[in-house]
């Protein structure tokens, strides 16, 4: 699978002021892949380390762990020589072991000339918990989601129809009728397969949608378990009530996150730890409220009211049952819930392309459902699930905050009238700030 992130990892290797290379990101977004990728084309040999299961070096680490020590050590037990810019020494899982994590700082003090890279699924989680502590100004941090749609296209060898797309994303100009219904048509797909490595390399094999739900519920499976290797009994069953509620948080006209939804008498002083969990985990995607549509937009969250979205789009399609025929069917515009799944679709294509997710509500009704900052630019965002494309709500704030322009999502081709940039929902990832 191509994914985007190797180019990133390609100009840290090549960077002048590199140090130890951290990347972040949930269970099963293809971390491991894309380095072990990138070592092979890159390097002459590998050292690879998973701490979860090396309970014999997690013990040597208990002792001086400077970075001379640990290459004897590695070169030793490994029987492969370490060489400088000819070695990538690659730590997975470092959230399983807090020496490893600060040996980092000492590979960056120390020996800067050894490539040293760290992938970690729950490391936000681990570093927030008491004992943990992070080199802070030691690494260089990078962070890694599901494919998105164009991760996607490449990946089922469409990579011309996602150079097209781009092309007329710049342009404005409609696409062509067949090549639009074609995206369509794959975008409708994504929202049942989602990005997840593993569930759409299944989906590829089989072509079956059911298998696919297979490895997807897999991965919630494993999820779960997170949830409570790395919490506390009664903190973990906090986490999976609030991870649970997702769907049913979405399905309200009101998406704001509610903990009486969670649990009747919810409050944030119960649930609020929790909330953080699933976020520094990135299981989910927090969208913050703002009061204003001015610069800059985060100084104006409202930080009691957000939404909560689940970070894979096909992992909440298979956890609210949604019927994957109806995901692809011609016409699903009737069913209410396709709008929930839109914008989740959106917040996480948003995610990926590193784009902060904010909205914003006036005291009234008016509600928009992104607001991007890009530049000295304030463009709010409205999604939409099917054709209709009439919003109040996305006049209404472009021309109290003066904006330049706004971005209409929907199932319409490409287009810009009226100050509203039209953007078909196959076309989110060319959204940049």
């Amino acid at each position: 699978m191509q994914r985007k992130i190797i180019s990133e990892l390609l100009a840290w290797k090549n960077s002048k002021n590199r140090k130890p290379l951290i990347l972040n990101g949930a269970r099963q977004v293809g971390k491991t892949y894309a380095l072990e990728i990138f070592a092979k084309e890159n390097f002459d040999n590998v050292i690879y380390l998973n701490m979860e299961i090396e309970a014999d070096f997690r013990d040597f680490l208990d002792g001086d762990i400077s970075p001379k020590r640990i290459i004897q050590h590695l070169e030793l037990v490994k029987k492969q020589p370490i060489r400088p810019n000819k070695t990538l020494i690659f730590f997975d899982e470092i959230q399983a072991c807090e020496r490893a994590l600060t040996s980092l700082k000492y590979f960056c003090e120390q020996a800067p000339e050894y490539y040293v890279v760290a992938a970690g699924s729950l490391l936000g989680v681990a570093v927030n918990r008491d004992k943990y502590s992070f080199p802070v100004g030691k690494v260089n941090e990078f962070y890694m989601f599901p494919l998105d749609f164009e991760e996607f296209l490449w990946t089922l060898g469409y990579e011309k129809l996602a150079e097209e797309i781009k092309n007329h994303f710049v342009s404005n100009e409609p696409m062509n009728t067949a090549l639009h219904k074609l995206a369509l048509d794959l975008y409708k797909k994504y929202l049942v397969v989602g990005g997840m490595p593993a569930v759409v390399k299944q989906f590829i094999e089989t072509e079956s949608f059911l298998s696919a739900q297979v490895i997807q519920n897999e991965i919630f499976n494993e999820y779960t378990a997170d949830m409570s290797k790395y919490a506390d009994p009664t903190t973990s069953v906090k986490i999976r009530a609030c991870y649970n509620s997702v769907p049913a948080q979405l399905a309200k006209e009101n998406r704001k996150f509610q903990y009486k939804i969670v649990q009747k008498g919810g409050t944030a002083t119960i649930f609020g730890e929790s909330i953080e969990w699933l976020n520094f985990a990135g299981t989910v995607l927090k969208c913050q409220k703002i009061t204003e549509g001015n610069i800059p937009i985060a100084v104006y969250a409202y930080f009691p009211d957000f939404k909560l979205y689940m970070s894979d789009v096909g992992l909440l399609a298979l956890k609210s049952r949604l019927p994957a025929e109806l995901l692809v069917a011609e016409n699903n515009e009737g069913n209410t819930f396709m709008g929930s799944v839109t914008e989740n679709y959106v917040a996480q294509a948003f995610t990926a392309n590193k784009i902060p997710l904010f909205y914003w509500k006036n005291d009234n009704t008016a509600e928009v459902d992104f607001v991007l900052q890009k530049g000295v630019d304030v463009i709010p965002v409205e999604v939409k699930r099917g054709g209709n494309t009439r919003s109040k709500s996305l006049n209404i704030f472009a021309k109290q905050y003066h904006c330049p322009y706004s971005i209409r999502i929907s199932q319409k081709n490409f287009g810009f009238e009226n100050g509203i940039k039209s953007v078909p929902l196959y076309a989110v990832f060319c959204i940049n700030t």
